[in-house]
């Protein structure tokens, strides 16, 4: 996935940055594909340094621009799915500092989907400016982490990455397992 971004982004000259920006803004509305794709297609195109501004920008813009979409469209359901977890519905009822507080450990959090935080942010009494601010406060060591998770799976050797894709498939096989006996019980 990353390397057809990353064609993307070489062939679109002056209008890479723009493209990169978008598909942060089309993968935070969509809510539930992960950025590291385009977190990696950046710093294989623009390095390191430059890459990760325009993560951060495209993640921020993708953000404000989710949680106003769903502000406006989605606000009229009621997704069950933000009920499975105790700090999304206590944000749902939330404003103010305490708010900025919960959007903010929630990005920094990295096992939470950012769709989400985003719809439960909307479905709340959060200002907008609160939700930006605290998102983009809480994206940038999120981002910090899986930029340098990033940069360290890219110059590794063939066999570290093998490595390390079994140890990720693990770790999901035991949270996966956890995750269901917690539900049987």
């Amino acid at each position: 996935m990353s390397s057809v971004i990353v064609d993307w982004l070489t062939t679109s000259g002056p209008f890479a940055i723009f493209i990169s920006i978008l598909l942060n803004v089309v993968i935070s509305v969509a809510g539930v594909i992960p950025s590291v794709f385009i977190t990696a297609a950046n710093i294989t195109v623009f390095g390191f340094g430059t890459g990760l501004v325009i993560s951060f920008l495209g993640e921020c813009i993708g953000a404000l621009v989710s949680f106003w979409l769903y502000r406006k469209g989605i606000q009229r359901l009621n997704p069950r799915i933000l009920n499975k977890n105790k700090w999304l519905v206590k944000l749902q009822h939330t404003h103010g500092k305490d708010a900025f507080f919960i959007i903010l450990m929630l990005r920094i959090l990295p096992f939470i989907p950012s769709g989400m935080i985003n719809l439960a942010a909307a479905l709340s009494k959060t200002s907008i400016t609160l939700c930006f601010i605290a998102s983009s406060l809480g994206k940038l060591p999120a981002l910090l982490i899986e930029a340098y998770s990033v940069q360290h799976v890219l110059e590794s050797t063939m066999s570290e990455n093998i490595i390390l894709a079994v140890i990720a498939f693990v770790i999901f096989i035991i949270f996966y397992i956890v995750r269901k006996r917690n539900q049987s019980k």
